[in-house]
């Protein structure tokens, strides 16, 4: 319970940091126009600090645990979807990863993406650029609402999560991505505007079963 008090409070003081580090054009808002850009996301403000919330609290697990997972696991949170990406030393730490990510409150689906093995400076350096270039062809896209996409890479593969207006839109975006050069593979986590998942309760069951996550495949 103080746990949960202490990440509420402290979304609402970075809720503008975390958001701007999760959207196209984020380093170039202030506080108040962040708040601005949530109110126009699918999700909305609420959804925003609560994401945060999530987001901080899973953060605060991993720190305590271990450093190498702190620093080696992408973690996205959208609409109470997280979505783990990067890549591990050894499977037990990937499932102690995937364990801690269903504790938060509002937690409603983990989607497993971590790899194991190791990394290069490299692979790093080419990942942060397919992110930006995919970004920006999605900020100067007119017909995409590039507010509502998460966009997460790791060895060279595109991992996208949040919602789309429609099956159009979401083909547009997944064509930007796979135009990028030296990208691997494009996995789609994003769910259309309609889908009944959106709102579907926390999956408990699946809490229960968080022990024993699936390992990603690749």
């Amino acid at each position: 319970m103080r746990l949960r008090s202490f990440t509420l409070k402290a979304g609402l003081v970075l809720l503008a940091a975390y958001v701007s580090a999760c959207t196209p054009i984020g380093a170039a808002v202030t506080a108040g126009s962040t708040v601005g850009v949530a109110a126009v996301e699918e999700r909305g403000v609420g959804g925003a600090f609560s994401d945060t919330s999530i987001r901080l609290e899973i953060n605060h697990l991993w720190l305590q645990r271990s450093e190498t997972i702190l620093s080696k696991t992408g973690l996205t949170v959208h609409e109470g979807r997280v979505m783990l990406t990067g890549v591990l030393p050894d499977t037990n730490l990937m499932v102690q990863a995937v364990s801690m990510a269903w504790q938060p409150d509002g937690v409603r689906e983990v989607i497993n993406e971590i790899q194991i093995g190791g990394s290069r400076f490299i692979d790093e350096a080419r990942d942060t650029w397919i992110s930006a270039k995919l970004e920006s062809q999605l900020l100067f896209d007119s017909t995409v609402s590039h507010v509502n996409y998460r966009i997460d890479v790791s060895s060279s593969v595109i991992y996208l999560i949040g919602v789309a207006q429609d099956a159009d839109e979401l083909n547009r975006v997944l064509a930007h991505a796979e135009s990028i050069s030296n990208v691997r593979q494009v996995v789609n986590h994003v769910l259309l505007k309609g889908d009944p998942k959106r709102t579907a309760p926390p999956e408990g069951q699946a809490k229960a079963d968080a022990k024993r996550p699936q390992l990603a495949g690749g």
